[in-house]
């Protein structure tokens, strides 16, 4: 694959940047020094600021480029028309190439974007696009809006920019079909995927439609009426899918409201805004997204203060000093941006896109060979896609927890697992609903009034009963999330848990090895923790579970964390950690490792092992060259086998910390089924890439 791709849009509002949010996210992952080029760039002002271009601020902020703005660019709008209109055409190509290659010089891939259909000349863009693409040698990507949903409407736009494109001699790699309809999408897929094959496109993305990124915010809203936000500042990020005007009485308005509805009231319909503040306390009233107050006076002073003594109204309220039809005309004018402080819809862009296409070929043409060291990004982009590929049911029983609810939104739309959420339907949906989150593809369970809560029970007493169990007791502790969520798996109803986020280690696991207990060829359940440094992930082994394990229950944890480690993709060369370095040393901590690396030996000759050995020695090519010289592991080891759980323990925490390094774990192994465990103070990434994992230990059961 050429070191550069081109990505061009057909039409006006293809949403071309959801296909340039996945690329970058693909290339950040796979490559050291990726860059960002706008042929022609559209300064404008956001939130605020003005800025060179939106997209490529964008990218240069949520990507951390390094090039400066201006090196980003080829041209301004304004300088590229003025060429154009005085028949300069040559220098301004000349000046755009001029630009690519300083910017390339420093890159080893450039996603370059192009123009947005949006110029008073906006039909001699694709004559524009096809010359450029091909003065810099580009392959192609083209983004088509497939909103319409209509085959030959899409085959039709597709068409002219292929031709556009092939037409100067580029190289079409894809065509991106873009916010189809999902009554479409199969449809889209198939008929369209071989038009497009035949016509020599070698790969065909179709992403769905996802109203929220057509949504605007609030704070968006408030900007473009140029109007100043009164209440509830802390949720101007509340999405708006439609608006009423609200005209008639408030028993013809109640039955209009639907989640993400803007009201737009005068100032004076002070039983609107009252109505409106008394749906957000009602379970059976849908989350509104703000309201818009009307006209040139001021609020009432008794209704101001009134307002002024609330704790704080959820949804925002907006002054507009416009009157209602002109405040209605301007809300049509609103368009949804993506900026560098949206996170949730950054993130929801990129999910869509990872989610719709298939990356694999992206990479390998990418990266043009497998790498030998595992990076933490291409790690956490491994997880999602090999949890992808064979769909695992989990259930996570700390359904009330904010993140864990954020997490499911996030890993439902990335079609990672199906899921299983515990607590009261009507509290989570709603409370999903307050936070904007989608978690309608989940199962709801509250164990309180589940159908099967009697059989777990009785199954619960049957493998507990010889500890003084009685079935009055099982029926109370099944109501515990934990072991309903556990209970789950041990019967073949989830296939795996992940919890932690709320209670501690010991109400996680301690369910799992009561009743999941260890798989055939285990003796004991032990841990890792995926330690995500700057240019590498790691594998730390035992750091969660076992306290002071003998010699061969070590041997056992060693030979467990470098098939874990294997089986994600991270070649096991093992370190069995001791105070001392071969024979350099002598006592009972370090014979045990010794006996510990005898029997790993001698059940897995296979394995790249070593120890004893201290930890510079492990990681640090020099070191091990004095200590241990001739070592397969010594300064290259990607496995650590701690001597026990206060060494393990300690030194994750201290990488962690000092070093700024993401732990993911404990990661349990020698379950029959997975179980994994999450920190108390987990984010939301970290729920997701747990999930992820357990899915794919799943997938081996």
């Amino acid at each position: 694959m050429a070191k550069r791709l081109y990505v061009s849009a057909a039409e006006p509002y293809s949403g071309k940047v959801v296909v340039c949010l996945g690329l970058m996210g693909i290339l950040e992952r796979t490559i050291s020094r990726i860059a960002f080029f706008r042929p022609v760039a559209r300064p404008c002002r956001l939130l605020g600021e003005d800025v060179f271009d939106r997209d490529a601020h964008l990218m240069r902020e949520l990507y951390r480029l390094d090039a400066a703005p201006e090196h980003m660019i080829g041209a301004t709008g304004p300088e590229a028309a003025a060429m154009l209109a005085d028949g300069r055409a040559d220098a301004l190509y000349e000046k755009i190439l001029a630009a690519y290659q300083r910017l390339e010089e420093d890159a080893d891939f450039v996603l370059i974007e192009g123009t947005d259909y949006l110029s008073a000349a906006s039909v001699a863009e694709d004559d524009f696009n096809s010359d450029v693409a091909r003065d810099l040698n580009a392959p192609v990507a083209l983004v088509v809006d497939g909103s319409s949903g209509d085959l030959e409407t899409l085959h039709a736009k597709a068409k002219v920019g292929l031709e556009a494109f092939q037409s100067k001699g580029c190289e079409v790699l894809a065509v991106a079909f873009n916010k189809v309809p999902p009554a479409q999408l199969e449809e889209v897929r198939t008929v369209l995927g071989a038009r497009m094959r035949d016509a020599g496109v070698a790969r065909v993305a179709v992403i769905p439609m996802e109203p929220k990124l057509a949504m605007p915010r609030m704070d968006e809203i408030a900007t473009q009426l140029g109007g100043e936000v009164l209440f509830g500042h802390r949720h101007v990020h509340n999405k708006v899918g439609h608006t009423i005007v609200a005209s008639g009485s408030v028993a013809t308005i109640i039955p209009l409201l639907e989640p993400g509805v803007l009201l737009v009231a005068h100032v004076d319909r002070h039983d609107v805004i009252f109505m409106a503040l008394t749906s957000l306390m009602s379970t059976a009233s849908p989350n509104i997204a703000g309201i818009v107050l009307t006209g040139t006076h001021p609020i009432a002073e008794p209704v101001m203060s009134l307002l002024e003594g609330l704790p704080g109204p959820r949804i925002p309220i907006v002054r507009s000093n416009k009157s209602t039809f002109e405040t209605a005309v301007e809300l049509t004018r609103v368009h949804a941006d993506l900026t560098p402080n949206n996170l949730r819809e950054l993130e929801i862009a990129r999910q869509l896109f990872e989610a719709a296409v298939d990356i694999d070929p992206f990479v390998r043409e990418i990266e043009g060979s497998t790498p030998q060291q595992m990076t933490p990004k291409r790690f956490k982009l491994e997880l999602v896609r090999r949890a992808r590929r064979d769909r695992k049911h989990i259930v996570l029983p700390e359904g009330k927890d904010e993140r864990i609810l954020k997490a499911a939104d996030a890993l439902l739309r990335l079609g990672i697992v199906d899921l299983t959420l515990l607590g009261q339907p009507d509290e989570l949906r709603n409370r999903a609903g307050q936070l904007g989150l989608d978690i309608e593809g989940a199962q709801i369970l509250d164990p309180a009034n589940c159908p099967w809560t009697e059989e777990l029970a009785d199954v619960y007493h049957r493998a507990r009963q010889h500890t003084g169990v009685t079935l009055e007791i099982a029926r109370e502790t099944v109501l515990e999330p934990p072991v309903f969520g556990t209970l789950m798996v041990h019967t073949g109803r989830a296939d795996g848990m992940v919890a932690g986020a709320t209670c501690s280690t010991a109400t996680t696991i301690r369910p799992a090895l009561q009743l999941v207990k260890t798989k055939r060829g285990s003796s004991l359940v032990s841990s890792v923790f995926f330690m995500c440094l700057a240019d590498r992930v790691l594998v730390y082994g035992d750091c969660a579970v076992v306290p002071d394990p003998t010699a061969a229950q070590l041997a056992e944890i060693a030979i467990a964390s470098a098939d874990t480690a294997a089986a994600f993709g991270i070649e096991p060369r093992v370190a069995m950690l001791s105070y001392s370095t071969g024979e350099s040393g002598s006592g009972a901590d370090v014979d045990k490792v010794k006996e510990a690396v005898r029997l790993a030996r001698e059940l897995r000759p296979d394995l790249a092992l070593e120890g004893p050995i201290q930890y510079d020695a492990a990681v640090d090519a020099s070191v091990a060259q004095s200590k241990l010289p001739g070592s397969q592991v010594g300064g290259r080891a990607t496995v650590f086998v701690f001597p026990d759980l206060n060494t393990g323990n300690n030194t994750y925490k201290a990488v962690q910390r000092s070093a700024g390094a993401v732990a993911v774990g404990p990661v349990l192994q020698g379950l029959n089924r997975p179980v994994n465990d999450l920190s108390r103070g987990c984010l939301v990434e970290d729920i997701i890439n747990t999930v992820a994992i357990t899915a794919i230990q799943a997938q081996a059961v």
